[in-house]
This record gives C-alpha cells, structure tokens and sequence, in this order.
C-alpha cells in the first residue's frame, strides 16, 4: 500500500488483451483496487490482477457513484485503477472525471490505450494516409444522444472525402450513410468493424451504399466502428517519399541518395 494513494485512468485497448501497454499491465499487476466497465473491459484484462486486488464493476453505475468511491480509496493510501475501453481521449468519460479529481485534490496519471481505429486499420493491412491518395483522418460520431456541434455535422466533414473513423453511429447507420453519400461516391469502400479485439470480432468491407443493409443484416449495433476511406483501395496512391532513394534526408548520406531505385 502506497503512504499516499494514486489514480490512474488506463486505455484497456478495444478487447485483446496482447494490445494493452507494458505500462498498463504493469500496474494492473500492482493494484489495489480496480474500477472497470464491465461491458467493455474482457475477463482476461482482470486475470493480469493480483489475488487480493478489489475488483469494482461500474457498468450499473454512474459517475455520483463511482467517484466518491475512487476517491476514497486513493485517500486510503491506495493503488486505484480505472480500466476504459479504448483509449481515455475519445468518447469517455475522462473529461468529467479529471474536473471531479482535480477539484478533490486527487493525484491522477492518465496512460493511453489503443483505439478502435487503429486495431482496424492493422487488421485490415491498410494505411489511413496513402501520398496522393489521402492525407488527413477524421474521427467522429453522428448526432444521437449526445449532439455533435453543427460545424462539425457529418455532411460537412465528409467533404472533405478523407479518411473518416465514425464511432458511436450504427443505430442511426441509415442517416449516416446518407450524409456519407453527399460527398464520397458510392463505391467508397466501408470497412464496418465490431467488437475489435474480442472473439465475435467481425470485419466487413462493403461499398458505401451497402453500409446500412449489411450492419442492419448482421445486427452490428454495439461497439461497431465504421473506416470509411479510399485507402482501402489498395490499387491507388503513390509511394511515401520518406525512404525513396532520390528524397535528400538529413540522415541518409548523398551517396545512398544518388543509388538507383
């Protein structure tokens, strides 16, 4: 037990436990106490715990709950834990929770975790940022319960037809591919992704006009992540100039720039 307790808000990845950081698992080895989203976070994150580490379920709970508890245990002297899916910077709770923590005088430490997209992105080979081809990646949701300001609606960010990561959309999948629509052609490949990481993960690439019937077909509605992007056609774009043997680099000699290709 620490003389002074300490929280950490730690990213738990989207599923697969190989994904978590060394820093993570290293402290969920040492915890005393450990919060976790237990529709999100997998058993086998929990088995990394020690015997007599607190196991605390919060997906019945809401943050009036959970963070006086926190807050107890840390000021108990305590090592706390709270596990999130994903990583803590998008789509969590953290910003609520780090103005609660500060304001009680609670020492926290937020650690990264892997985000949907990234999981996707490996697992389809592909990368969102292909020369020529596609340069910037947008990550976003749709309006639903929670209301995206009007500047930044879907219709407007799918103008610029770049790589677009839509989290928390598949109950409204029909109003999004609509907006998609107004902006990349219809034969832009979706890769629609669902549970990431864990083993009923499903992955489907299908042209845009066929995102709405083959989530509705599946019945992909929690934790589904849309990539809609045109470096999934693996056929365009050009090469990188960071390793091509003409582009001068401040640590590649002239000799090596001058060597044929």
């Amino acid at each position: 037990m620490l003389e002074t307790g300490k929280l950490y808000l730690i990213g738990a990845g989207p599923g697969d436990p190989d994904l978590l950081t060394v820093k993570a698992q290293r402290l969920i080895s040492q915890a005393d106490v450990i919060f976790y989203a237990n529709s999100l976070i997998p058993p086998e994150i929990l088995h990394l715990a020690q015997a007599d580490c607190e196991l605390i379920p919060t997906a019945d709970q809401v943050l009036e709950t959970v963070l006086p508890l926190m807050i107890k245990h840390v000021q108990a002297g305590r090592l706390v834990l709270r596990l999130q899916s994903g990583d803590p910077c998008l789509y969590s709770t953290l910003h609520e929770q780090l103005q609660a923590l500060t304001q009680a005088n609670i020492p926290v430490e937020v650690i990264p975790g892997i985000s949907a997209f990234q999981l996707a992105a490996a697992k389809l080979q592909v990368e969102l940022t292909i020369p020529e081809l596609v340069q910037t990646i947008i990550l976003t949701r749709i309006s639903g319960r929670t209301q995206v300001p009007a500047q930044e609606a879907l219709a407007h960010l799918a103008a610029h037809q770049a790589s677009l990561c839509l989290y928390l959309s598949a109950r409204h999948v029909e109003q999004a591919q609509a907006e998609l629509l107004l902006h990349y052609p219809p034969d832009t490949p979706v890769a629609i992704c669902f549970r990431l990481g864990w083993p009923d993960e499903q992955i489907h690439v299908v042209p845009l006009t066929e995102m709405a019937n083959v989530t509705q077909a599946h019945h992909l509605y929690r934790t589904t992540l849309y990539l809609v992007t045109p470096a999934l056609r693996p056929d365009q774009g050009s090469r990188s100039q960071l390793y091509h043997p003409h582009h001068q680099r401040l640590f590649r000699s002239q000799a090596m720039n001058q060597t044929q290709p």
